[in-house]
């Protein structure tokens, strides 16, 4: 029984269905949703790092490799972080209960000047969905400002996204705000963003470049291993 819930919810994860209302990517698929199914796991007494890994994150992974090929759009993928994420917040008690540690604190945010979202929403989504506290900071931030919550709110983690190479400057100006204000080293600075490279990463410090959200999620995950 424990399988087919499993199997059940990995599945319409893939489908992006996130309550027994939605029609999914195959519209004859019909029954309970990730949330639905999520709780029935839960009562069923399966861990809730099972339910995680085997349903939430496993059906992520297949959503990755089809959005990766083009098979998915980006509404089909925030489909399916929508629903992972709604899971994660019925979850997120049975961890903290149970004594399953997060990933980790991350603070996402758009910086000073560029007023884009969509990609940093899709990150926060994806970075929800695998287990990571986000905390979304907005759009158009002043430097100041994001200094000021590392250094009063001690994030893990902080993204960096910016659309416009007009923009994409004052992600170093973050980093160097952090180096003067002697808390560089206590944050990882991940950026992003349709102008952004990993030479641009390099250039100014940042630790990692991530193409997009599975990218990001990837390359937190790699580094937890490590």
């Amino acid at each position: 029984m424990s399988e087919d819930i499993i199997s059940k919810l990995k599945e319409n994860v893939i489908q992006g269905r996130k309550t027994e209302d939605d029609e999914g990517i195959e519209e004859d698929l019909t029954g309970p949703g990730v949330i639905e199914l999520t709780q029935q796991a839960l009562d069923a007494n399966i861990p809730a790092n099972q339910i995680i890994m085997d349903g939430l994150t496993s059906g992520m992974e297949v959503v990755g490799e089809k959005f990766s090929t083009k098979e998915y759009y980006i509404p089909d993928m925030l489909a399916s972080a929508d629903a992972v994420g709604a899971a994660m917040d019925l979850l997120k008690p049975h961890l903290e209960k149970s004594g399953v540690a997060g990933k980790g604190k991350f603070a996402i945010v758009t910086v000073k000047g560029d007023i884009h979202d969509i990609g940093k929403n899709i990150v926060a989504i994806l970075l929800k969905g695998a287990g990571y506290d986000v905390y979304d900071l907005g759009i158009d931030i002043p430097t100041e400002k994001i200094v000021e919550y590392v250094k009063n709110e001690k994030p893990d983690y902080l993204g960096l996204s910016a659309l416009l190479t007009t923009t994409m400057v004052v992600m170093g100006d973050v980093i160097e705000a952090l180096k003067s204000a002697g808390i560089r080293d206590s944050v990882k600075v991940l950026v992003g963003g349709a102008a952004v490279s990993e030479e641009y990463a390099k250039e100014i410090g940042a630790d990692f470049y991530c193409l997009d959200g599975f990218d990001a999620v990837k390359k937190l995950d790699a580094l937890q291993a490590a």
